[in-house]
């Protein structure tokens, strides 16, 4: 059993969380911890119509960001990795300076320092210079930065398709393969 925690921050893309959660939902050997900020909770409902409770549902375990001393906040809660999706500014910005004034950003703290995958789907376009070097620091101290970006080669016809292309990519980087999962397969 591999335990993988997901957070959602408050930047637009909520569906990205909302799609993984959903997939590895279907994954016996995965056990998923849920952190949700309170932007997060109101961008979800205004893009995809579902409620926090909804979301909890999908998840084995769900953590309030205010609880600062829940176990994945812990270096000795072993896990696969974190995967913020959708990762606003403000929350990476915050896991660059250190500032682990909630649950998740105490929790990407804690990933980085364990030397376990963080995965963040930022969600901001276009940069500017501050963002960037934000995004430099973050790549220095072991963080994958995966911005969700659509794929055209496997000709997606549908909006859920072009996200599940992004989602795949991210669980391949936890090394979780999904059977179903779309792959380049050459000209």
């Amino acid at each position: 059993m591999v335990r993988i925690v997901v957070g959602l921050s408050g930047a637009s893309g909520a569906i990205y969380g909302l799609r993984l959660l959903e997939r590895l939902h279907h994954v016996e050997e995965v056990e998923t911890h849920l952190i949700v900020t309170r932007p997060a909770e109101k961008t979800l409902y205004q893009e995809t119509g579902k409620t926090l409770n909804q979301i909890k549902a999908l998840a084995s375990t769900w953590h309030s960001n205010e609880e600062i001393g829940a176990t994945v906040a812990s270096g000795s809660f072993l896990t696969g990795g974190m995967v913020i999706a959708p990762c606003s500014i403000r929350t990476m910005s915050a896991i660059a300076a250190g500032l682990a004034d909630n649950l998740l950003v105490r929790t990407a703290d804690v990933t980085l320092k364990e030397r376990r995958p963080l995965i963040l789907m930022v969600r901001e376009t276009p940069l500017h210079l501050g963002h960037l070097r934000t995004m430099v620091s973050l790549a220095e101290m072991g963080a994958i930065l995966a911005p969700p970006m659509p794929a055209f080669y496997n000709r997606p016809s549908t909006l859920e398709e072009i996200v599940d292309s992004n989602v795949e990519r991210v669980l391949d980087l936890l090394s979780i393969r999904l059977p179903d999962a779309q792959r380049w397969s050459g000209c």
